[in-house]
């Protein structure tokens, strides 16, 4: 709804690596990000295109998910310029720069990685600008970690009223059902 497809793409591939690779709480568990050949399946479950991803550019991706994380918190604690810092660290250590591609039969789009680049460094610098213009484009209340006890996964909120507060419809169930065991033992 707000963001072009394109757009999209790139915040959804930040969320899902940020959840399937960093540490953390998902859904009222212990969450413990994948290592070794765990890792490139991860990956491969994350990203469209990623079927002989190897690991040194999983690795990669695992430590952009780490810096994409800061960026998600910074933004949950109302912290927009340690946000945009993170970010800009992240724009430089990618190399991200916009340019035109095409594949055969395929319409222009924009990129922000060169044709060289490596499929880590091509997604690295495709997420950080994404995150880069949600915040840009006065959308940084879109980004969000879920509200849920014991979950910390991210999302970003495409609703029109803006009032996501849950990483999935598991979450949000889970602490509606919660709310209400809560207030029938209170006796309401």
């Amino acid at each position: 709804m707000l963001f072009d497809s394109h757009m999209r793409t790139l915040l959804d591939a930040s969320v899902a690596l940020v959840n399937a690779l960093t540490d953390g709480e998902a859904h009222g568990r212990s969450f413990t990000a994948p290592v070794g050949p765990e890792l490139s399946a991860a990956v491969r479950a994350a990203l469209p295109g990623a079927d002989g991803i190897g690991r040194t550019e999983a690795a990669h991706l695992a430590r952009t998910a780490r810096d994409l994380r800061v960026v998600f918190e910074a933004v949950a604690a109302d912290r927009v310029d340690a946000a945009a810092a993170a970010l800009n660290g992240l724009l430089r250590a990618s190399g991200a720069r916009p340019q035109l591609d095409r594949s055969p039969g395929e319409p222009w789009q924009v990129h922000f990685h060169g044709a060289d680049d490596s499929y880590a460094v091509g997604w690295s610098a495709g997420c950080a600008t994404g995150l880069a213009m949600a915040i840009g484009g006065d959308y940084a209340g879109r980004l969000g970690i879920c509200a849920a006890t014991r979950c910390d996964r991210v999302y970003v909120d495409v609703s029109r009223n803006a009032a996501r507060q849950f990483c999935s419809t598991a979450c949000q169930n889970r602490s509606k059902a919660a709310a209400f065991r809560a207030r029938k033992a209170a006796g309401e």
